[in-house]
């Protein structure tokens, strides 16, 4: 194989993330977008993976969800896309109505952790629709998943529930993802389990790189 063919081989096989912050108010330019720069900063620290990221900001219209949602995993060939807002009970909230429309299969797993890991911190989690689908085309799959919408509840239930030690008292719901994305066909993801640990069966975990 020349480099020119390892190179193209490498790009196709990277991995990539969409994010879509949903807000009526930001997307007007109301005030300044907070969802997609802490989804960007926790994910730059929680994965060792190289991945490259897709950004959207959008507001709180189903159709422009669902339109958002579909371009990223169909055109942009994301292998995750992760929303944050629009999850709740208000009128507009309509982020988990597009998600469960796009989706092929929906993985309920996801939004009850989430709600079990926010309600260590507050008992308004119950208010949280957040859902979670699966997007399949032909020849290509992602995980969608949606996120609450302030940066410190989406540190939260990513990374679930740390005692004053470091120790993982309630597992968030990114320790599930890199092997889901692996089921579905996707790279393989690896985390800093610092952050938060990705969790595989051991017949579905590769060995560490060697160093130089």
């Amino acid at each position: 194989m020349t480099t020119s063919q390892q190179t193209s081989k490498e790009l196709a096989n990277a991995l990539v993330i969409g994010l879509v912050s949903v807000s009526d108010r930001a997307s007007g330019g109301v005030y300044e977008d907070k969802g997609i720069p802490a989804l960007q900063d926790w994910l730059a620290a929680a994965l060792t993976t190289p991945f490259r990221v897709e950004t959207r900001l959008i507001p709180d219209e189903r159709g422009q969800i669902e339109q958002a949602l579909a371009e990223l995993v169909d055109v942009q060939r994301c292998h995750l896309v992760l929303t944050t807002g629009g999850t709740g009970p208000a009128r507009r909230d309509v982020t988990p109505e597009a998600t469960l429309a796009v989706g092929t299969k929906e993985m309920p797993g996801f939004g009850e952790q989430m709600r079990q890991v926010s309600l260590a911190f507050v008992p308004t989690a119950i208010l949280s629709r957040q859902v979670a689908v699966i997007r399949e085309t032909e020849d290509h799959a992602a995980l969608i998943m949606n996120l609450p919408g302030q940066p410190k509840a989406i540190k939260e239930t990513l990374e679930g529930l740390k005692d004053a030690d470091g120790k993982v008292l309630v597992n968030g719901v990114f320790a599930a993802v890199p092997y889901c994305i692996d089921l579905i066909g996707g790279p393989y993801m690896e985390t800093d389990p610092a952050v938060t640990k990705a969790w595989r069966p051991k017949n579905a975990q590769r060995p560490a790189p060697a160093s130089a």
